[in-house]
C-alpha cells in the first residue's frame, strides 16, 4: 500500500519538494510506501505538443533528484495518447487502485487530472471517498509573492533571470554533458576555457554568468565564469557554452562536467577586437572573484 504524490515535477522546485515532505510524513504516520508517480514524456507533448515546453530537467536528473529527497520508489508512468484519453475515475481505478495500491494521495491544490484536465481536487476527493483513499492537498509555494512553478523557473531561465530561478529551485540551475574542442580561438586570443556540450533542453539566456564547475568523473570542483553565445567578436554562427576556470587547474582536462550557473553578469555582445574582449573577460573575472570572496569558498580538489 502505498501514499503516492503525482506530477511532472520538471525541475525539482520547492514546491515539488514540499510535496515529497508530505508524502514522506504521512505515509511514516500510516505506515505506507512513499512513492512518486510521474511521467514521461511530458504531457505537453501529447496533448498539446507546440506548447511543450523546454524541460528543466530530464528523467534521469529527475530520479537522481527525488531519491537524493529520501524517495525510493518512483514511478514513471508513459504519457501516451491513450493515457491523455482516460477519465478522472478511470485515471484513479487503473493507476491509483490498480497498478499503485494507493491508500493516499498527495498533491498541489490546483490539481488537475484526466482527459482535457476535467478533474480538480474536488473531484479526486470525491473518488477518494467512493475508492477510500484519503487526499491531502499541499499550499501552493510562493516566493516573494510569486508562484512557484515549473512555467515561471523556464521563463526565468530562459530570459538570463537565474538568481530568480536559483531561488525557486532551491539549487543553482546546472548544465551537464561533455567536454568538447573548441575553436582554439580562446586559448590563443583570449583565454583557455572548457566548452561543454550538453543534450539539455533549456539554456540561459546568451550571456556571461558567475559559475561553479565540477568533473563529474572525479572530486574535482571550480569557481567559474562561463559564457553562453555566439561568439559574436569572432562572427560565430553556432551556439557554444565556454567555461573559464578560476582555480588552479592541473591541465588534466575533464570528459564530462556540470557547470552551475549562481549569477548573471551581463549579455553577450561583440567587441571590436579580441583585445577587447579579453580586457573585459579579465573584467568579468574580477567581479565573480568578488562574488566568491563574499560568498562561501569552493575548495578546488
Amino acid at each position: 500500500m502505498r501514499a503516492v504524490t503525482i506530477g511532472a515535477f520538471d525541475g525539482i522546485h520547492l514546491g515539488h519538494r514540499l510535496l515529497f515532505e508530505s508524502v514522506q510524513s504521512i505515509a511514516a504516520v500510516r505506515g505506507l510506501q512513499p512513492a512518486v508517480l510521474t511521467f514521461d514524456p511530458h504531457p505537453a507533448t501529447i496533448v498539446a505538443p507546440s506548447r511543450a515546453p523546454k524541460l528543466i530537467t530530464t528523467l534521469d536528473e529527475r530520479r537522481r533528484l527525488i531519491a537524493a529527497l529520501g524517495i525510493r520508489e518512483v514511478h514513471v508512468l508513459p504519457f501516451t495518447p491513450a493515457l491523455s484519453l482516460l477519465t478522472p475515475e478511470q485515471f484513479v481505478r487503473q493507476v491509483l487502485l490498480d497498478q499503485l495500491q494507493t491508500k493516499a494521495v498527495i498533491v498541489g491544490a490546483n490539481f488537475r487530472f484526466g482527459h482535457q484536465q476535467a478533474g480538480h481536487i474536488d473531484d479526486l476527493e470525491r473518488l477518494g471517498e467512493q475508492f477510500d483513499f484519503t487526499v491531502h492537498a499541499a499550499p501552493v509555494l510562493a516566493w516573494r509573492g510569486r508562484k512557484v512553478s515549473s512555467t515561471v523557473i523556464r521563463q526565468a531561465i530562459a530570459a538570463g533571470h537565474i538568481s530568480l530561478a536559483n531561488r525557486m529551485l532551491g539549487r543553482p540551475y546546472p548544465l551537464r554533458g561533455a567536454v568538447v574542442s573548441g575553436h582554439g580561438i580562446g586559448s590563443k586570443q583570449t583565454v583557455p576555457t572548457l566548452n561543454l556540450d550538453t543534450p539539455a533542453e533549456l539554456l540561459p539566456a546568451h550571456g556571461v554568468y558567475i559559475t561553479r564547475t565540477r568533473d563529474l568523473d572525479a572530486a574535482r570542483t571550480w569557481n567559474s565564469i562561463t559564457n553562453v553565445g555566439l561568439r559574436p567578436t569572432f562572427s560565430g554562427d553556432s551556439l557554444s557554452i565556454e567555461t573559464f576556470l578560476l582555480d588552479p587547474f592541473d591541465g588534466h582536462t575533464p570528459a564530462s562536467i556540470e557547470v552551475q550557473f549562481l549569477r548573471r553578469v551581463r549579455e553577450e555582445r561583440k567587441f571590436p577586437s579580441p583585445e577587447a574582449l579579453k580586457a573585459q573577460i579579465l573584467s568579468d573575472v574580477s567581479r565573480a572573484q568578488t562574488y566568491f570572496r563574499r560568498t562561501r569558498p569552493c575548495n578546488p580538489r
